[in-house]
């Protein structure tokens, strides 16, 4: 990638995106497949932010339907369905189960749910029905049977979200995209105050380059107002960020196939206790912040939070020993002044300022395509792009050969189907496989986004870094030196994963 970037002899790009999250890598596959001369930028690694960090669900949005935004959840439920048929190999049907106690909860939830089938349409991923009190307990044994009336089952989608990522980066190169990590922009290039392209630094290798570009995308997340200030320093920020925490247990605290929708928390969220690789994720909390960090931590009192609330649904309740890994994300909310972040809309906001930047942020997940359709046709509208279709509705997303790739080269090399720890479901080819393929450059992307070994145990991703750091080093060609270094900065950043007890917590 960075021979092609060296390579362009100085004719422009027609789209330059900042931002290698799950919004700028949907710009590039949406451009790029329109035949547009796409470069993509990420100063760290792609979905090292937020969009690493999510509940896993590709969904619209139960309680935004509860809020009353019609339009944000029909669009999000048809995305869901196009994800599905385009990622079938990432994105798969998961039950849900809403326990009800009350003699009320099972119409009223019963029928928001009939609801939100309808709003689905042909998309639909399956029916929602009542449930007895003992078809409830068949599918959640370990729901707290006191006072249980019954349940209404629904159906949502689930995902890998740093798996989609790479696989949107391999897609949008498959259409003759250049994408970099570790490429930070440091200017925006002007003349007579309209942007014309960017300045920026390989971090690992400290190459620059000068970049000129027809538009400049700033799709940077939680990072968007430090965009916005390099083109006009007294720009006013106009995100918001919100964090979110999640919590990962072993199985046995929800065993079977079902996820758990709790409808109503303390602070008036919902909470989600949902199965993933084997483990279970909990969460998310609300959180408003005001320092925008890299590593965000979670709060004792979040966790505390997130534990008291699924204690009182389950015949177990989980304690602090009990967590895995704990990590946080931080939403690139949009300010809208004078309400909490917890009511403040994921619908996605694009700007052009005078220069020509165009900026996206906002939005979530499920929505990344339509947000990505949006911007390129934004960029066609507003500063000159010629008129070219969108193909993403019907483009499948690459990676459906991953695991057997993998398989592959554990065959070719003795030793490379060792798992890395027995309490992860990898092997050692699937680092190999990342390093030659999917621009895996550190133990940290490895261990984190190419696996997704610390965030489902961040002792055992800890444990098994060494044999990460050998691994790569032997694919990059790095010395021991580094192996060294890589072990330590991960070992340093997976401490803040790690929960011991309540004291422990920082």
């Amino acid at each position: 990638m960075i021979e092609r970037l060296a390579a362009s002899g100085g004719q422009p790009w027609d789209l330059c995106i900042i931002g290698g999250g799950a919004t700028g890598l949907g710009v590039a596959v949406d451009a790029a497949s329109r035949g547009f001369r796409t470069l993509l930028l990420e100063q760290f690694d792609f979905a090292k932010g937020t969009s690493s960090r999510a509940t896993k669900l590709v969904h619209g949005g139960v309680r935004y339907l509860q809020q009353g935004n019609v339009k944000l959840v029909t669009e999000a439920l048809h995305e869901r369905g196009i994800l599905r048929q385009n990622a079938p190999h990432l994105v798969k049907d998961l039950s849900f189960i809403v326990p009800n106690y009350k003699w009320w909860e099972g119409p009223y939830y019963g029928l928001g749910l009939k609801v939100y089938d309808w709003m689905a349409g042909s998309l639909g991923l399956g029916k929602s029905r009542l449930l007895s009190r003992e078809e409830t307990l068949q599918m959640a044994p370990t729901l707290d049977g006191e006072g249980l009336r019954g349940g209404v089952l629904y159906h949502d989608g689930q995902f890998d979200d740093a798996r989609l990522a790479i696989n949107l980066a391999q897609t949008a190169a498959a259409n003759d995209a250049v994408l970099l990590n570790y490429c930070r922009v440091d200017t925006l290039l002007k003349k007579e105050g309209r942007i014309e392209g960017v300045t920026a630094t390989d971090t690992l290798s400290n190459q620059s380059f000068h970049i000129r570009a027809r538009t400049v995308i700033n799709a940077t997340g939680v990072f968007t107002d430090n965009v916005l200030r390099m083109d006009d320093p007294g720009a006013e920020p106009i995100i918001n960020p919100s964090q979110g925490v999640h919590i990962m247990l072993d199985k046995d605290f929800l065993p079977g196939d079902a996820a758990i929708l709790v409808p109503h928390t303390d602070d008036g969220r919902v909470l989600f206790a949902v199965p993933w690789h084997d483990k279970i994720i909990i969460g998310t909390t609300d959180t408003p912040v005001d320092h925008i960090d890299l590593e965000p931590r979670a709060l004792p009192e979040e966790i505390a939070f997130i534990l008291k609330q699924i204690g009182r649904y389950l015949r177990k309740v989980p304690g602090y020993e009990d967590i895995r890994s704990v990590y946080a994300g931080l939403r690139p909310l949009v300010k809208n002044s004078g309400r909490k972040t917890a009511e403040l809309s994921r619908d996605h906001l694009i700007l052009v300022s005078d220069s020509g930047l165009i900026t996206i942020t906002g939005g979530k997940w499920t929505t990344y395509r339509r947000m990505a359709e949006d911007t390129v046709n934004t960029a066609i509208s507003r500063l000159g792009l010629p008129e070219r279709a969108c193909i993403t509705a019907t483009l499948p997303i690459l990676g459906a050969d991953d695991d057997a790739t993998a398989q592959t080269l554990a065959a070719a090399h003795p030793g490379w189907g060792h798992r890395l720890h027995p309490r992860l479901p990898y092997i050692q080819s699937d680092i190999v496989r990342a390093a030659r393929a999917e621009m895996c450059m550190t133990v940290e992307d490895a261990l984190s986004r190419r696996t997704r070994s610390l965030l489902l145990d961040a002792q055992a991703a800890i444990d098994c870094a060494p044999v990460v750091a050998t691994l790569l080093a032997e694919e990059l060609g790095r010395d021991q030196a580094w192996q060294d270094t890589q072990v330590a900065e991960f070992t340093q950043l997976a401490q803040g994963y790690l929960v011991h007890s309540k004291i422990h917590i920082s």
